[in-house]
């Protein structure tokens, strides 16, 4: 079978280590911020305390595990979104475009409108901190791959 596309092995080889990179710092910032809603915010607002882990369960598994890949797949697309550009407009809206999607997600995932009417503002505010977690987190993956690539242990795209 023939391959189609222009991309060699080791432009593949690079994008794989750029997913990685960028998975394991997805990963370990989301470990973080669990750990600093659960200390921070969720002890000291009522409104936050469903941001409070008291386990280590299937669902926060699997919340860590939705992280692990999305950065991985924010790390190939963003490697190959920046190429050799020194372009921060492109940067940043790599990595807004990444976190809204994942924050609209959650927000579709667990915002329900029962009969129509707009939910309280204390019922919004875990949302919107979520919202802002999933930034972050692809925030802290486009500055660690920033860094990798000034180092030159991953190689941007070359088109």
């Amino acid at each position: 079978m023939k391959d189609s596309s222009n991309f060699s092995a080791a432009e593949r080889v690079e994008s794989l280590k750029a997913g990685s990179v960028a998975a394991l710092s997805c990963l370990l910032a989301f470990g973080a911020i669990a750990l600093g809603n659960s200390l921070i915010l969720a002890d000291r607002l009522d409104s936050l305390a469903s941001l409070q882990v008291r386990e280590i369960d299937l669902n926060f598994a699997l919340r860590g595990t939705i992280a692990l890949l999305g950065g991985f797949l924010f790390g190939v697309t963003y490697r190959y979104a920046i190429r050799r550009d020194v372009n921060p407009q492109l940067k940043s809206g790599a990595v807004l475009a990444f976190g809204l999607v994942r924050a609209f997600g959650q927000l579709d995932a667990g915002l329900c409108f029962e009969s129509g009417k707009m939910p309280a503002l204390q019922e919004l505010l875990p949302f919107a901190v979520r919202g802002v977690e999933s930034v972050v987190l692809f925030a802290i993956a486009g500055l660690v791959l920033d860094w990798a690539i000034g180092r030159s242990w991953i190689k941007p795209f070359d088109s």
